[in-house]
Formats: C-alpha cells, structure tokens, sequence
C-alpha cells in the first residue's frame, strides 16, 4: 500500500466522519439511526487511526533508511492503547 493510497483512505474516512458527525441532528429522533451511526463513528475513528499510524512507521522507516514497504498494520487494540 503506499502512502498515496493511504492518504486517500484517510480523506474518505475523514469525509465520512463528517457525514456521520453531520446527521447526529438529524438522527436524534431515531434511537436506532443513531445508534447505528454512532457504532459506525466508532469504527471510522478506529480505522483513521490505523491508517494514521501505517503512515507514520512508512515516513519513519523511510526517513531512517529503511523500506516503507516493512510498514504493517497494527490490530485495533495496539492502536487504540497509544498514548496521546
């Protein structure tokens, strides 16, 4: 995968997070529309920050002079235990 394909993985994401985002007004009269989006907002959030995170060990195994192409992506809960 390279980082252009990544990139574009993350915009889509991001745009569907602002939909998402966007109908919570919306669906606020339907408990089951919002939940439903909101499970799906999860999983978007999760997902970026995969994506987020193969990008960066590309970037960093190329700027140490290593191949990007070594990058993996790391299981939902590794990521998600990283610290901000």
């Amino acid at each position: 995968m390279s980082d252009e394909s990544i990139a574009a993985r993350i915009e889509n994401l991001v745009a569907e997070e602002h939909e998402l985002r966007g109908r919570e007004q919306a669906d606020s009269g339907s408990s089951d529309r919002l939940e439903a989006d909101q499970q799906r907002l999860r999983a978007v959030e999760v997902e970026l920050d995969r994506c987020w995170d193969l990008l960066r060990q590309r970037r960093a195994l190329r700027e140490s002079g290593g191949d990007p192409d070594d990058a993996h992506v790391r299981d939902a809960g590794t990521v998600e235990r990283y610290l901000q």
